[in-house]
Order: structure tokens, then sequence, then C-alpha cells
């Protein structure tokens, strides 16, 4: 459920605005929705997996407000997130 440390590395290279950087909304939300699909595919054959349930709806929430941070502050980059994510908003 949870992603390599390996994975973890590769995106946040890939989405890093700097060299170093670890913490932009950018890395966070690339990092969150990596963990949503990894747990979305956990539920798809544990459906009675409650308490993984409510920490999924848990992180899309977190990954939401991250992006309603981003795009209140810098629309361009929320822009360019979510098409580099596939996400519908």
């Amino acid at each position: 459920m949870s992603i390599t440390a390996e994975r973890k590395q590769e995106l946040i290279t890939e989405y890093a605005t700097k060299n170093g950087d670890t913490g932009s909304p950018e890395v966070q939300v690339a990092i969150l929705s990596e963990r949503i699909n990894n747990l979305t595919e956990h539920l798809k054959t544990h459906k009675k997996d409650h308490h993984s349930r409510r920490g999924l709806l848990m992180m899309v929430g977190q990954r939401r407000r991250l992006l309603d941070y981003l795009n209140a502050k810098k629309s361009e980059r929320y822009e360019d997130l979510i098409k580099r994510l596939g996400l519908r908003r």
C-alpha cells in the first residue's frame, strides 16, 4: 500500500521546483496522488477494509486542500500540475 523509497525519490525529482525541493505543494500532491492510487487498488480487492478507506478519504482531502492552496497562490503552477498528474479538476 505504501510507496517505496525509490519511487518516492523519483516523484520528488520529477515534480521538484528546484534542486533539493521536497516540501513544495507540487511534490506533496504528487506523493499523495501516488499513495491514493495504490490505496484505491488495495480497496478494490479488500472492500471491507474501512480503516484504510478512512485513511484514503483523509489523503484525498489533504490533496484537495493543497491543490486549493496552489490554485490560490500560483494558478499557472496549479494548471500545470493537474495536467501532469492527470487529475480531473
